[in-house]
C-alpha cells in the first residue's frame, strides 16, 4: 500500500494508522478570508444530491442571495449556472443542505491533544466489540456523553473501553460549535486506545474535504457542475464556523487528510456517505484510499472539489427499487453483508422533515437508533444532531 506521491511503502499497524501524521512537510495553503462570528441560520434543507430517486421539495436555487452576515468581498457565494444549463447529478454544492441549531460555545475536553497512556494490568487478546459513531458536526458536549453512555470514556473523557474499537464515520465540524474540539478528542482517544490494546479510528467525510480546501484553497475559484464556486462560500454556506478555523492547526489538516475513505469491519462496509462514488476510486478497500490519499497530495483546488462533490452524493440506497442494488454493488465489490454509513440524516431518509427547533412531532427527536432499510442491507447512523436529533454511538452488529 502506497502513502501518496512521492513516498514508498510504508507498513501500517491497525492500531497506529488512523492518527500517524505524514513526515513531509505540509502542502502550502491560501490563508482563508471570511466574516467574524459563525455562519447563519438560514434556509431549509434542500437535499441536494441526489442519486436516481426524488426527494422532498426544496428551496428554489438562489446564489445570488448571500446569507445575512455573509456579504462583501471575503464571502462570495459561488454564481449560478448559466440558465441554459442544468448542473450535473442535482448537484448544487453552494446550497444549504441542513439547518444549522445555534448552540452555545463548548468549553470541556478536546482543547489540546494531550496523551493519557492507561497502564495495563493484562493485555486482552483478540479484537474487542465494535462500535461505530454517526456524524457529530461540531456537537462535542453529545459526544462526550454518547461515549460516556456505551463506556467507552471515563469522567475524565479518557480512553476506558480496553481492547473495543471504535470507528468514526466522518463530519467532524460544520455546524456546531466546536468542531476542533471533536477532532482533538478523537486524534487523543486514538492514541489512548491504541495503549490499552484496542483502536479509535475515523472515515473521511465530506466536511473534512470542505475545511482541507477552504483552508488550502480560499476563494480560489473552482470550476463547479453549478457554476464558478469556491471553497471558502462553500464551507460558509453549510455551516463553516469561524472560531473552528480560527483554531485549525497544520497537524488538523494533515490528519484529516490522512483519513481513509472505506473501511471493512467484520462483515460492516463502513462508508461517510449513501452513495456508489467510491466505485469510481478503485475495485478495493485499499485502492480506493491510496486513491484519495494520493489526490489529495497534489494540492490541486479542482481536484480536491471533485472527490468533495463526489462524497456530497446521498440518497444512493433509499429508492426502494433500486437501493438494495445498489447496496449490493457496493458489497459485490469491497466486500461485506451490510454498509453502515453517515451523511445522510435519519429523518430525510424516513421522510420525516421537522422544524429547526425540534417542535414538530414527526420531526427529528423521534431519532433514537440507527435505521436499518435497503432490504436490510444498510444501516444509516446520522440520527441529525444539528436539527436537535440524537448523535448516535452504536455497538455493532446489530440485533434487529
Amino acid at each position: 500500500m502506497t502513502q501518496g506521491a512521492g513516498q514508498g511503502p510504508a507498513m501500517r499497524t491497525d492500531t497506529l494508522r488512523d492518527f500517524r501524521v505524514p513526515v513531509t512537510e505540509p502542502a502550502p495553503y491560501t490563508e482563508s478570508v471570511g466574516v467574524p462570528g459563525e455562519a447563519p441560520v438560514y434556509g431549509a434543507y434542500p437535499a441536494y444530491y441526489e442519486e436516481g430517486t426524488p426527494v422532498p421539495p426544496r428551496p428554489a436555487y438562489a446564489p445570488e442571495a448571500a446569507p445575512p452576515s455573509a456579504t462583501g468581498p471575503e464571502a462570495t457565494p459561488a454564481t449560478a449556472p448559466p440558465q441554459d444549463e442544468e448542473p450535473d447529478d442535482g448537484y448544487t454544492p453552494t446550497q444549504r443542505d441542513l439547518p444549522v441549531i445555534g448552540r452555545g460555545a463548548s468549553e470541556g475536553p478536546g482543547d489540546t491533544v494531550q496523551v493519557h497512556y492507561v497502564p495495563q494490568d493484562s493485555a486482552p487478546t483478540g479484537p474487542g466489540p465494535l462500535y461505530v459513531v454517526g456524524d457529530v458536526h461540531g456537537y462535542l458536549d453529545e459526544l462526550v456523553t454518547e461515549l460516556r453512555a456505551q463506556g467507552l470514556i471515563d469522567a475524565d473523557c479518557r480512553w476506558s473501553a480496553g481492547n473495543a474499537r471504535l470507528w468514526f464515520l466522518g463530519d467532524f465540524t460544520d455546524r456546531g460549535p466546536d468542531g476542533i474540539g471533536v477532532i482533538d478528542l478523537v486524534m487523543r482517544l486514538s492514541a489512548e486506545a491504541a495503549a490499552a490494546g484496542g483502536y479509535c479510528k475515523a472515515l473521511m467525510g465530506n466536511h473534512e474535504l470542505l475545511l482541507i480546501g477552504a483552508k488550502r484553497f480560499g476563494d480560489t475559484p473552482v470550476v463547479s457542475g453549478a457554476g464558478t464556486a469556491t471553497f471558502q462560500a462553500a464551507w460558509l454556506l453549510n455551516g463553516g464556523q469561524r472560531t473552528d478555523m480560527d483554531r485549525l492547526q497544520d497537524v488538523h489538516l494533515q490528519w484529516m487528510s490522512r483519513l481513509d475513505a472505506a473501511a471493512l469491519e467484520d462483515g460492516h462496509l463502513l462508508l461517510h456517505s449513501d452513495t456508489t462514488a467510491y466505485l469510481d476510486y478503485g475495485d478495493s478497500i485499499e485502492d480506493v484510499n491510496d486513491t484519495i490519499h494520493e489526490l489529495l497530495t497534489r494540492n490541486d483546488a479542482d481536484i480536491t472539489w471533485d472527490l468533495f462533490r463526489k462524497f456530497t452524493k446521498r440518497f444512493a440506497f433509499r429508492d426502494e427499487e433500486t437501493g438494495p442494488q445498489a447496496v449490493r454493488e457496493l458489497l459485490g465489490t469491497y466486500g461485506g453483508g451490510r454498509v453502515v454509513h453517515g451523511h445522510s440524516p435519519i429523518p430525510y431518509l424516513l421522510g420525516e422533515v421537522g422544524t429547526e427547533d425540534g417542535d414538530d412531532s414527526h420531526g427529528p427527536e423521534r431519532v433514537d437508533g440507527p435505521h436499518v432499510y435497503a432490504d436490510g442491507l444498510a444501516i444509516a447512523m446520522d440520527g441529525g444532531v444539528t436539527m436537535a436529533g440524537k448523535l448516535l454511538v452504536v455497538q455493532l452488529p446489530l440485533n434487529d
